[in-house]
């Protein structure tokens, strides 16, 4: 029997795992992940931000956990020698009518205690010559870094403190009975007196096969990529965002900098046919039923009609994604941009059509199911972590 068992071999699974043995280093941990690698979905397929906090309503665990979460990120990188930097980013208005949205954003990211400052037109040339803009926000501490290589920083501190960590291996069944849980997977079962359910995409999934009642179903968004041509990079210097439409949860096709010299543009946010359906064409008619049964996927799509479109328009022609870039960079042309690897995004909704905008995690007896764990899950991972693991204590 373990103490603590951890479904889930992503950042945030891992993170979790290692708050866990810091807290009660005596325990008896396992972590359960279904890949043949760590890290392998949402951990390891996102531009590697390090996020400030600016986006996400004050007093919200998001805030909370992004700008404790980027503190502590950077301070794990400088530990245990992960390359990392701390670039700063931009935040531009290309049109006047942005601007107040952009001191929305400005007034939303003070109130989360960064420090940010307002840049004129002229003055977001001098961050970014390229960059065309009505006016910006600068906000110095965002940073970029591999989150996978993070996530193998954690494997090896984890093995090396003992922890069980097993790769292939899926969890089917989830079954309490007093103060056990027995964990059938594909290979064997295992019992623990604690159970932590980060398993991302498919956490709705066990939430159920735990048999706990709940309306949140997590409907993947596929996030398409690009990446600029080595020729090309110099008219990106760092990271540059658009003011994102309040209204839509996602933050518009933007450039960054990645920590190994490649240049991200996107993501496009188009519903995904399959959970981890990293191509176009990738469909489960299962999920798909599931998605199209599910009366929040309709309200959503009743609401956005008009965003989902150009989403989709995006998706299918590659000329109006370059043209959502030359908004604020105009040199872009179509002929610079090489399609990259695509990510799908874990997004938790409501029967009713809401969109869960804060991290979400549903507890039961002896299982914590972590529900809804989106960007910035991964700069935020090691202090989900250390929240778990204080609310996951052995009684």
């Amino acid at each position: 029997m373990y103490d603590y068992i951890i479904i889930g071999g992503g950042i945030v699974g891992l993170a979790t795992a290692w708050q866990l043995k810091t807290k009660h280093p005596h325990s008896s941990i396992a972590v359960l992940e279904k890949e043949a690698a760590w890290a392998a979905h949402q951990t390891g397929r996102n531009s590697g931000v390090i996020h400030s906090g600016i986006y996400y309503k004050p007093g919200s665990l998001k805030a909370q956990l992004a700008v404790k979460g980027r503190n502590s990120m950077i301070a794990f990188c400088q530990k245990y020698e992960v390359k990392h930097e701390v670039c700063g980013k931009i935040i531009v208005a290309t049109r006047k009518r942005e601007l107040p949205f952009m001191d929305q954003l400005y007034h939303r990211g003070c109130k989360n205690g960064l420090q940010i400052t307002k840049l004129q037109r002229e003055e977001v040339i001098d961050h970014e010559p390229y960059v065309q803009a009505e006016g910006g926000l600068y906000i110095p501490t965002t940073g970029i870094v591999d989150y996978q290589q993070v996530a193998y920083k954690l494997v090896e501190l984890l093995a090396n403190q003992g922890v069980d960590l097993f790769l292939n291996t899926q969890a089917h069944q989830i079954n309490e009975k007093g103060f056990e849980v027995t964990i059938d997977t594909n290979h064997q079962s295992l019992i623990a007196r604690k159970v932590i359910n980060c398993a991302g995409l498919h956490s709705d999934q066990l939430v159920k096969q735990s048999g706990i009642l709940t309306d949140v179903k997590i409907i993947p968004f596929r996030g398409e990529y690009f990446t600029l041509k080595a020729t090309k990079h110099y008219v990106v210097k760092n990271l540059v965002y658009p003011v994102p439409d309040p209204k839509y949860p996602f933050l518009g096709v933007h450039l960054t900098r990645g920590i190994h010299g490649e240049v991200h543009a996107g993501p496009n946010a188009v519903w995904s046919l399959k959970k981890e359906g990293y191509n176009k064409w990738d469909i489960d008619r299962k999920e798909v039923l599931a998605t199209l049964l599910f009366p929040g996927f309709w309200r959503l799509a009743k609401a956005n009609i008009k965003v989902g479109a150009m989403e989709m328009s995006r998706s299918l022609y590659k000329a109006l994604f370059v043209k959502s870039l030359q908004r604020f960079i105009p040199e872009i042309q179509t002929e610079d941009m090489i399609k990259a690897p695509s990510g799908v995004r874990a997004q938790a909704m409501l029967r009713d059509g809401t969109l869960l905008d804060d991290f979400f995690i549903i507890p039961g007896k002896n299982v914590l199911h972590v529900c809804n764990a989106p960007s910035p899950a991964a700069t935020a991972s090691l202090e989900i972590g250390r929240m778990i693991a204080e609310r996951a204590s052995l009684s």
